[in-house]
């Protein structure tokens, strides 16, 4: 286990039990990709507000040299598909009282939903996260309209810890949040 994430520790490259896919640190060259895939409403609305729409080509440059630059202290993967950026997945950790928790978030293309692909990456990021990081804990928050984004946690071995009664504000909507999390004792 690591108290502080090495750099190495932070991009790897992880096989996906999906053929064509894997997770792997992003390249410049899938700012392209990122952009076309991450320009969808339907995607957004998942999102935190801080993942714009439209997602533009400087967007998605941008989000790849934050990710890329040195010193970064959380865990952000690209979720390549048969040779393309597809999405992303990310854990990103906590300090103080909360150092032994971290959270994950991901996207995928929407030509890749329903395939178990987000499952794979989450399954296959948090057993990871758990086996190299010295935490104890991985969460995530879902809005309550995306049944298929808890589906995803229920599957990567996620449990529902709450609904957090109106404490999400997209769109102009404010609804529940949906806590899942995936506690290890040892």
């Amino acid at each position: 286990m690591h108290s502080a994430p090495a750099t190495e520790l932070l991009r790897p490259t992880l096989p996906l039990p999906v053929a064509g896919a894997r997770l792997r640190p992003f390249a410049t060259a899938d700012a392209p990709a990122l952009a076309r895939h991450g320009n969808d409403r339907g995607i957004w609305l998942n999102l935190r507000d801080r993942f714009p729409h439209p997602y533009s080509l400087a967007d998605a440059e941008w989000y790849v040299r934050f990710v890329q630059a040195e010193g970064a202290a959380d865990l952000h993967l690209c979720i390549e598909v048969n040779g393309e950026a597809a999405g992303s997945i990310s854990v990103l950790f906590k300090d103080d009282i909360n150092r032994r928790e971290a959270e994950i978030g991901y996207w995928l293309a929407r030509p890749y939903w329903g395939r178990g692909i987000a499952t794979a990456a989450a399954q296959v990021l948090s057993d990871y996260a758990l086996a190299n990081f010295d935490i104890c804990r991985l969460y995530a928050t879902v809005f309550d309209y995306n049944l298929a984004s808890g589906r995803v946690l229920e599957k990567a071995g996620f449990e529902l810890e709450a609904r957090l009664r109106k404490s999400i504000t997209k769109d102009g909507q404010t609804v529940d949040g949906l806590l899942y999390a995936l506690v290890r004792e040892a």
